[in-house]
């Protein structure tokens, strides 16, 4: 009889990135990851703060993503931010490179989660970047969603 593991409930998100950047299409990579890597981002250290990705020679690389050195890693440890290979099909790598070349456009990572089968999945999206004005009309939007939740509160 098989039991069924259950994992740690992980959702690590980038919010600057919905802030920043109009968010486009999004795909879903698997992460190329040592050991002590996963073990960190199952305890929940890891940051998506300041990360980016971009197509080299047919692969995706996501860069500046930081995972904390596990704290009981030895000697085979690994260093915080390095950068990372993502697993895509070759379509969405195609589709991805192709839409990166447009100027303005730049893939962000959005979400790291754990799926149910215990793998680290990164959401990464292709973005273009908000004006000031864009990031303003979407402070206004939240303040006003804030304003009817309250309301309904009462």
């Amino acid at each position: 009889m098989a039991t069924k593991m259950k994992f740690k409930e992980i959702n690590i998100k980038n919010r600057r990135a919905t802030f920043d950047y109009a968010i486009g299409d999004t795909f879903t990579a698997g992460i190329v990851l040592t050991g002590t890597e996963i073990k960190s981002i199952r305890l929940g250290k890891a940051s998506l703060v300041d990360t980016f990705c971009y197509v080299d020679r047919g692969e995706v690389w996501v860069k500046n993503m930081y995972i904390a050195e596990y704290f009981y890693g030895t000697y085979n440890n690994h260093t915080e931010r390095r950068e990372r290979k993502l697993l895509l099909s070759k379509k969405e790598i195609r589709q991805l490179e192709k839409e990166s070349k447009e100027p303005g456009n730049t893939i962000v990572p959005l979400r790291m989660f754990i799926n149910d089968r215990g793998l680290a999945k990164l959401v990464i999206g292709v973005g273009r970047g908000k004006k000031e004005f864009d990031k303003r009309q979407s402070i206004r939007e939240r303040d006003d969603k804030r304003a009817i939740a309250r309301a309904f509160q009462k």
